[in-house]
């Protein structure tokens, strides 16, 4: 197959190009001008060709949780989305995956599910102290693509880690050479601040008065001395503090971003409530745009949708305390960085290559496949209408998840087809047109 007439962005452009991609098998084996020969040709006249976004940060909640997601939904929403490789968190399964037990249970219920590539991680709870934690990292680390732990968690089958367990955690992963990505929250602020202002209110600034900046930000200062200490590999996930970002700088550590901390501030989370529940939560003032000067100068790595939907009846229940903390996210983050940073000048072309593909890509050690448009990789790319403007509506998402807080919202940049290993599986006007399974796991490289 031969991608003709489209405008190609090439790692390091600062412009589209016009340039044709031909496609052997399920690699790119020729980019140039006036490519021809046998085989179909996909008409890409009038249309961007960006690399397949890859969203590292989701929770597709199979096997276990599959009333609010699984993985064939969520990779649909992907596919969708211009996303052609998820990786999935290993927190929201059951059980959670931190043995080779798990890992295989997981890799049995996803494997004939998936419309896109995925990578996994392995985790490690509080729970997992009560046995041979170490040896249960070791033996899942050649499969995972990092593995997962919190300062302070929610869920009650995946437990927190105390700063000392989590420096034993670091000198481990190190020696097995994969990152430890934590959620970055002061379980001493939190867990005093949220019973005052539970008592004081209902109402989303109370929540968010529970989990301010400081508690980001305190706790993204304690895992970066600790890693330094321990020389390890530290990712911090989903930054919603630009405070806690800048502790970033110059230390060693690398974070992502997300859509939704970029798009909205606390005062839409008073004006929306639940839809817009995610934690850490939103902060006010400029802290917003403090993310995007992050996101812009290469503090923050790259932006991940923590896609994490729920049912009607979990999102509303009638407090903001019990409302389920999480949206649905992987089909909207290419769409809106497409449309809300580049479109909009808030990052260049390049920039946003890097951040919606390339350095997650290169972060989690699978560069050499994925990540970018170059010969030998395959051939993963999303077409894009930069001139088609389209509204966000929850209900005609691929996801289970329909609650939205986009809902409404105007992006510039319709994604017209998506191409996983030189295969069209999804079109705007025919849909999903991969089955699931066609999706293959990947690891990273040794």
């Amino acid at each position: 197959m031969i991608v003709k007439n489209g405008r190609v962005a090439r790692s390091g452009a600062r412009e589209f190009e016009a340039l044709d991609v031909r496609i052997t098998g399920e690699r790119i084996s020729e980019i140039g001008r006036g490519l021809s020969g046998d085989g179909p040709i996909l008409d890409a006249r009038g249309l961007c060709v960006l690399p397949g976004g890859i969203d590292p940060h989701v929770h597709f909640d199979d096997p276990g949780y599959t009333h609010r997601e699984d993985f064939y939904h969520g990779s649909c929403a992907a596919a969708a989305g211009g996303i052609t490789t998820v990786i999935d968190m290993p927190c929201t399964s059951v059980p959670p995956v931190t043995n080779a037990s798990s890992l295989g249970r997981k890799l049995d219920a996803i494997g004939p599910k998936s419309v896109v590539d995925y990578g996994l991680y392995g985790g490690v709870r509080a729970q997992s102290f009560e046995g041979e934690w170490a040896g249960h990292m070791e033996e899942i680390a050649a499969d995972v693509m990092g593995f997962k732990t919190y300062f302070v968690s929610g869920m009650e089958s995946f437990g927190r880690l105390n700063h000392y367990q989590f420096r034993q955690v670091l000198d481990v992963a190190r020696e097995l050479g994969r990152p430890v990505l934590l959620h970055a929250e002061d379980y001493d602020y939190v867990t005093a601040a949220t019973p005052v202002y539970r008592r004081h209110g209902d109402s989303p600034a109370d929540y968010y008065g529970s989990r301010p900046e400081a508690a980001e930000t305190l706790a993204v200062l304690a895992a970066v001395e600790l890693a330094e200490g321990a020389g390890a590999d530290l990712h911090i996930v989903h930054l919603g503090t630009a405070a806690a970002g800048r502790v970033l700088r110059g230390r060693g550590a690398t974070g992502e971003t997300a859509p939704h901390y970029l798009a909205f501030t606390l005062d839409d989370f008073r004006r929306v409530g639940s839809p817009l529940k995610i934690t850490p939560p939103l902060k006010p003032g400029e802290n917003r745009e403090e993310l995007w000067e992050l996101l812009a100068d290469g503090t923050i790595d790259f932006v991940a949708s923590d896609h994490a939907p729920c049912p009607a009846e979990e999102k509303g229940t009638g407090s903001i305390w019990t409302d389920y903390s999480g949206i649905p996210g992987c089909g909207t983050l290419l769409p809106y960085v497409f449309s809300e940073g580049y479109v909009k000048g808030r990052i260049t072309l390049q920039r946003t290559l890097e951040v919606i593909s390339e350095n997650a890509a290169r972060r989690y050690g699978f560069a050499d496949r994925k990540g970018s448009i170059a010969v030998g990789k395959d051939a993963d790319l999303v077409l894009i209408d930069p001139q088609s403007d389209w509204v966000v509506r929850g209900q005609q998402f691929h996801s289970k998840g329909k609650i939205t807080p986009f809902e409404g919202v105007q992006f510039r940049g319709r994604i017209v087809k998506t191409v996983l290993r030189g295969k069209v599986i999804y079109d705007a006007g025919e849909g999903i047109l991969a089955p699931g399974g066609y999706g293959r796991m990947l690891r990273p490289l040794a």
